[in-house]
């Protein structure tokens, strides 16, 4: 039996809601197929969210995934850029598809797996030259943005190895956001498959809250409050200084575990801060928005 998952033509964290709540359908011995032929716009998020998807539809039916390549030129050589198929290759069936490789391309970040603290090290090391380059030149903001930047990113990826217990993706692109903001932009992917926020945080916290526990608590306690799966003192507060760091540069976080949804929400958008009783995709998924600076203009 096969299964196709239609892909949305926009690809974003808005379409990868349509790719886990289509994920549901599958069952056991099912060959699943992921057409992207319609797609004609992929974000950082839906990049690693393919490679996410892909990753869950292979447990669940037992069989490596099969997917149809996009019509438009542009995602196909935007995929080739970022190294989608490279990485692809470990979680569909791609058949004879050679791997093709265009060099450095203009992102900040190319998709890159984290399987181990070798793995933070490289990527923050890797993105550290051009980050100072993107923040500082194309997005305005002081040079100690740059450093505090590498400490987030270093963060939000050493998650991945201490509650997932999976391998994971991070990726990162600057660009222009006509849609909303009217300029640019830098979007931090970050996710896994793993036990996600409500299993990582359960064997310390679960008791506690007694029947409220759920997904969404998990994404407040660990969120809002800092509280770690660790006993260790000053674990676990590494989310709260990404959301304050976020705030102080007016960009927007979310994370996704579970069936629930937890953000910090600027006022250039108008996202609930916490949701709940979503689709069910493990893990957790993590997106980062921060806008390009806005230099305030004094009295004339």
């Amino acid at each position: 039996m096969s299964r196709v998952i239609p892909l949305p033509d926009v690809l974003d964290e808005t379409g990868f809601e349509e790719v886990v709540a289509a994920l549901e359908a599958a069952r056991e011995g099912e060959r699943l197929l992921f057409d992207a032929r319609h797609v004609r716009w992929v974000s950082p998020y839906g990049l690693i969210g393919l490679l996410a998807a892909g990753q869950v539809g292979s447990e669940r039916t037992g069989l490596a995934p099969a997917i149809e390549v996009p019509e438009s030129s542009d995602v196909r050589t935007y995929l080739d850029r970022m190294d989608f198929w490279q990485n692809a290759s470990d979680v569909y069936d791609l058949g004879a598809r050679s791997d093709r490789h265009h060099g450095r391309s203009d992102a900040l970040l190319e998709i890159t797996p984290i399987r181990s603290h070798h793995d933070v090290h490289h990527v923050v090391e890797r993105v550290r030259e051009r980050a100072a380059l993107i923040l500082e030149s194309r997005l305005h903001y002081p040079k100690p943005a740059v450093i505090q930047f590498s400490v987030m990113l270093s963060e939000v990826c050493q998650n991945i190895l201490e509650h997932a217990e999976a391998v994971g993706w991070v990726c990162a692109q600057t660009y222009f956001w006509k849609r909303r903001l009217g300029r640019d932009v830098l979007v931090l992917a970050v996710m896994d498959v793993g036990m996600g926020f409500q299993g990582s945080l359960a064997a310390e916290h679960a008791r506690r809250y007694g029947d409220r526990w759920s997904a969404a608590t998990a994404l407040e306690a660990a969120f809002l409050n800092g509280e770690s799966r660790f006993r260790d003192p000053g674990r676990g507060q590494g989310l709260q200084a990404i959301r304050k760091q976020v705030t102080k540069w007016n960009g927007e976080v979310r994370i996704r575990s579970g069936d629930a949804m937890i953000a910090r929400v600027p006022d250039w958008d108008d996202l609930s801060p916490l949701r709940a009783n979503l689709p069910y995709f493990p893990g957790a998924q993590v997106l980062i928005v921060m806008p390009a600076r806005v230099e305030e203009s004094g009295p004339r």
